[in-house]
């Protein structure tokens, strides 16, 4: 019993995702302290671990052979940094003017994609690593190959450490991408859950609100497995084992959408229904189904066989009792919201049915069309026009790629002006804090000077309780492995990490106890110069970019349903075209949700939009959801004559209608609070005599909610650029 509860505890140590980059950091860090102590040669411990560094945070997720080619070019980028400095150092001027130049040229570089910016972010950090060693020595310049080769054999270390464990275990990751996907899936479908709470009054708007920021946790898993997916396609056909992976992706989004979507106004139903045990049945069945989501994610990162539990049928076919209770009394007032009622229950019995297909994933049917996008460029000419695209003042990429140079000039004069002890601590600082938002620089502000000086003390308590140099080589090893781990999640202690290991590292081959207070005060000041240069120096103030942002939301929405009324038309298909559209719509979404959340970090004047842009991302979220509703019947076949009504009339009205409010946004223009013609329309939509067929209903229904929703969103337009347009000619 003890064994079989050890081998359990130890699969699902395996299958957490940070543990295999643990492994590797951890393998890569005790190498090179043993080398070190095997050759007496603890001098070399600083560059090699710094090379391990920054060949970690280089890393991105690919198969093996292209973390090869990442790893060749890492090298090649981290040589041609660490020599430079070496030769340049003595002259200040051309030292810092190639700094300025290198850092605005691989900030810009971060345009191209996740992994290019990964390169180039730890290209400049190495570049830094590289200083620091040249002032360690005094400036002296006696080999300009020794520190280069350290740094860059204790990248290479790591680096192919990486491409072997990438070989032996290149399903993994994949593994863990699903699993993120459908463990927040099910957290999805637990807060729309909530949304059925039989209360009178209940604060829809709130729950929205969670729920559309849960979603945007959801979109960021989703693009997130699709890239780790893609690294194992390429352009080939996938293996058996990836084709088993895909189908699950796939299976994915079609839950994504179903649980999306919305064929109810919620309030009204809880009015309505008060005094009936359906609402509760509806909130039991999504919550179980939002539990089964994350038993999938489990089973998926355990690699273990997923069990539908069929309970759930029973609490569907309950869903339906209740439903056809209800009908039985034929109570005029509840005929509309009752087809809404089992609208949902079909949903709810589609989306048990996908998750009962998540038990076999093998047996579903491969995609008509399976291709993924691939936004990486191909070639130079794609390289150049996507830099292009990022060299105007209104690019964030750009506007960073400006200020960080500055920065790390002026923390370079700092240097020079003061003389402080480990001065080039500074400009470090400065490079981590330093982020394109204002919102995201001013968190790791403050979590950095946390971090340092917990890592600080810390460090002066274990200093004076383990004076022994092993006990501290094996504590320096063990900060590593906590800065890695935590550098993504809980950067203060990420930071107290990297402090420690520094002071254990240092105290190997000099005096530790001299790095505490100049440690501090670089913290303060290189802190200190990157808030400032994001203040100061082209801040990307996120209220000023708010109506561009709405607008992208809108038009990313209207593309939506321009490709779900084509599936209408044409028949459905899961081609390329439409899962592009759809995610784009959601990507939207998210993206708006945290330009809302970076502005409640900005100062006070630079955040008052922001009260209107969460009831915008609300009514926003709600469209998209009835976008999603329509969107999950694309197989309702309609007669050609009510599909041209319809489809090709209604639908096409709606899509211009959204397509004005966000034209009117995008270019700070007037939109007009109330159209007669959307309100024509949307009574029109509700009209329907009682023998009309269900899915016409359906279809017709969903259509009418969208345009209801355009009212509130046309008022908070009209709210938010005569605001801005009072402002300006206030400015």
């Amino acid at each position: 019993m003890a064994s079989t509860s050890f081998r359990q505890s130890m699969r699902r140590l395996w299958a957490l995702d940070k543990f295999s980059y643990s492994v590797r950091v951890f393998f890569a860090l005790t190498g090179s302290m043993a080398a070190c102590y095997y050759l007496n040669e603890m001098r070399l411990l600083i560059p090699l671990f710094l090379g391990i560094i920054a060949c970690a945070l280089a890393e991105t997720d690919d198969n093996w052979q292209g973390r090869v080619q990442a790893l060749a070019v890492t090298l090649v980028c981290f040589s041609a940094a660490a020599l430079s400095v070496e030769v340049l150092f003595p002259y200040p001027i051309l030292f810092v003017s190639a700094l300025a130049l290198a850092a605005f040229v691989l900030t810009m570089l971060g345009a191209l994609g996740e992994r290019y910016n990964a390169i180039a972010y730890a290209t400049l950090i190495l570049s830094v690593y590289t200083t620091i060693g040249v002032d360690q020595r005094g400036g002296e310049i006696t080999n300009v190959w020794h520190e280069p080769m350290l740094l860059v054999a204790g990248a290479g270390w790591y680096g192919v450490l990486s491409v072997l464990w990438q070989a032996l275990f290149s399903n993994q990751p994949v593994q863990q991408g699903l699993a993120r996907v459908f463990r927040e899936l099910g957290i999805y479908l637990k807060l729309k859950s909530s949304l059925f709470e039989p209360i009178r009054q209940l604060d829809v708007e709130a729950r929205r609100l969670e729920l559309a920021k849960q979603n945007g946790r959801v979109v960021a898993a989703l693009n997130a497995s699709k890239e780790i997916i893609l690294h194992r396609v390429g352009g080939g056909r996938p293996g058996s084992k990836v084709s088993r992976y895909l189908k699950l992706y796939f299976l994915a989004q079609d839950i994504h959408e179903r649980a999306s979507s919305s064929h109810y106004p919620y309030n009204a139903l809880a009015e309505a229904f008060f005094h009936s045990d359906v609402l509760f049945r509806c909130q039991r069945l999504l919550r179980q189904q939002g539990v089964a989501c994350q038993r999938l994610s489990e089973s998926i990162q355990l690699r273990q066989p997923f069990v539908y539990d069929d309970s759930f049928a029973e609490a569907l076919g309950d869903l339906h009792a209740s439903l056809e209770h209800l009908r039985i009394q034929s109570n005029p007032a509840w005929r509309g919201l009752l087809r809404s009622l089992r609208a949902l229950a079909h949903n709810l019995g589609t989306l048990d049915r996908l998750l009962s297909d998540a038990s076999n994933p093998d047996s579903l049917a491969d995609a008509t069309d399976s291709s993924l996008l691939d936004r990486s460029p191909r070639n130079l000419k794609d390289v150049w026009a996507r830099i292009r695209q990022n060299l105007t003042p209104s690019s964030l990429v750009f506007r960073h790629a400006l200020r960080l140079p500055l920065a790390l000039v002026v923390c370079f004069v700092m240097v020079h002006l003061i003389h402080p002890s480990q001065g080039y601590w500074i400009m470090l600082t400065t490079l981590f804090v330093c982020q394109p938002s204002y919102g995201a620089t001013r968190r790791k502000l403050g979590q950095r000077i946390a971090g340092t000086a917990i890592g600080l003390t810390f460090g002066w308590a274990l200093f004076t309780l383990f004076p022994s140099p092993l006990i501290q080589s094996f504590f320096a090893i063990v900060a590593g492995l906590v800065f890695f781990v935590n550098r993504t999640t809980r950067y203060t202690v990420s930071t107290a990490g990297i402090t420690l290991m520094i002071l254990f590292c240092f105290n190997q081959v000099g005096d530790g106890y001299g790095l505490f207070l100049p440690r501090l005060f670089d913290t303060l000041i290189g802190s200190l110069i990157a808030g400032l240069a994001v203040f100061l120096f082209l801040p990307d103030w996120q209220g000023r970019r708010l109506n561009k942002v709405l607008a992208n939301t809108l038009s990313c929405n209207a593309i939506y349903l321009r490709q779900i009324l084509e599936q209408y038309t044409h028949g459905k298909r899961d081609d390329l075209a439409y899962r592009l559209a759809r995610r784009n719509a959601h990507n939207a979404d998210a993206a708006l949700s945290t330009t809302l959340a970076n502005m409640l970090m900005e100062p006070g004047h630079f955040r008052k939009e922001a009260d209107v842009g969460f009831r915008f991302l609300v009514l926003s979220h709600t469209l998209l959801s009835y976008l999603s509703g329509l969107g999950a019947h694309r197989g309702t076949e309609l007669p050609e004559p009510l599909r041209g009504q319809l489809i090709g009339d209604a639908g096409e009205r709606l899509v211009h209608s959204i397509e004005e409010v966000a034209t009117g946004l995008a270019a700070r223009e007037a939109v007009a609070v109330h159209s007669d013609a959307e309100e024509a329309l949307a009574s029109e939509l509700e009209q329907m005599p009682e023998e009309v067929d269900e899915d016409q209903r359906l279809v017709q229904t969903q259509l009418a909610l969208i345009c209801r929703q355009l009212g509130p969103l046309r008022t908070l337009a009209a709210h938010l650029i005569k605001d801005k347009n009072s402002a300006a000619q206030v400015a």
